[in-house]
Parts: structure tokens; C-alpha cells; sequence
């Protein structure tokens, strides 16, 4: 089960690093991949509309963010087009429609273990950079900004590129 699984355990917080054999990465902060800004979709671009942004930006996946910032998920394109083909989804849908809206998140801080922990399972992570806002009233809040999309790719190129001798 879930609670005796340690890479479960650290993907979701509640252990840190049991590897006893670290890689040299290992401890390196997610925020040293250099990650270029993610292209994000609003919940009401249709699935035509996304099919071609995603194919003319030249990107597999992108993030859908409501206007408030609230993540809602990811779309992908072998998603969207698989589901319209199947008759799950029209083109004029909106994107949500396809959205996939269980998804890790990982922050800037993590560790590259952490990371890679996560997309042992999963093809992607969302990396999310936490803000504090505070509102007129004085009260405040903490606001989660998408900084970027990573996948098992943009690790094993840093990885490769920064190889230790």
C-alpha cells in the first residue's frame, strides 16, 4: 500500500531523501533546470483552438490556468486528439473538457530527487512558484504562479549536460 511505498511517501511530502546512494544531482534545486516559460491555456479555448496553438507553438503539453491563477490542469495534444477522434470531445469543446486535473506539482525549492521521484510515474510535472498577495484589507493569501512544465527529458538533458567526472 501507499504509506509503506518510500517513493510515494517522498513524492508527497513526507519523507525527504532515503536513497542512501545519492546521485551528484540529487540535492540540486528544480529551479537550476532553467526551464523556459510554459505556454498556458485559458479554460475556454476550444479543443480546435488548442490543437493548434500546441502544434504551432511546437509544445506536447501545456498547463490550463483559470484568470484567478487556480491551476485546473494539463492538456495534452495526443490527449485532445485521441478524445475528439473517439467521439469524448467536439473540436468546439471547451479545453477542460479534455484537461487532465490530477497532475504533480513541484516547487522551485524541491530537490531534483524529489523530481525525479514523481516522473518515475508520471510523464510531466507542473513547477509552481508560491506568492504571497495581500489584498486592500491588509489580509493575505498564497497564491500558486506556473513557472514552468518539466518532463523526464529536461532532467536527463541537465543531467547529461552537467555530468560530474
Amino acid at each position: 500500500s501507499k504509506f509503506v511505498n518510500d517513493k510515494w511517501m517522498i513524492k508527497n511530502g513526507f519523507l525527504s531523501d532515503v536513497q542512501e546512494h545519492k546521485p551528484w544531482w540529487w540535492n540540486i534545486k528544480v529551479q537550476k533546470l532553467n526551464l523556459s516559460a510554459p505556454l498556458i491555456l485559458l479554460p475556454e479555448v476550444s479543443c480546435q483552438k488548442a490543437i493548434d496553438i500546441l502544434q504551432e507553438k511546437g509544445y506536447d503539453q501545456a498547463p490550463v490556468v483559470a484568470e484567478s491563477g487556480l491551476i485546473l490542469g494539463m492538456v495534452t495534444l495526443s490527449n485532445t486528439l485521441t478524445s475528439v477522434m473517439a467521439g469524448n470531445a467536439e473540436f468546439s469543446d471547451p479545453v477542460t473538457k479534455v484537461t487532465y486535473d490530477q497532475f504533480s506539482k513541484v516547487g522551485l525549492e524541491d530537490s531534483l530527487g524529489k523530481l525525479s521521484c514523481i516522473l518515475e510515474n508520471d510523464h510531466f510535472a507542473i513547477v509552481v512558484h508560491e506568492q504571497m498577495q495581500f489584498s486592500g484589507n491588509g489580509s493575505s493569501f498564497t497564491k500558486q504562479t506556473v513557472f514552468g512544465v518539466v518532463t523526464a527529458l529536461d532532467l536527463l538533458t541537465f543531467v547529461s549536460r552537467n555530468e560530474k567526472k
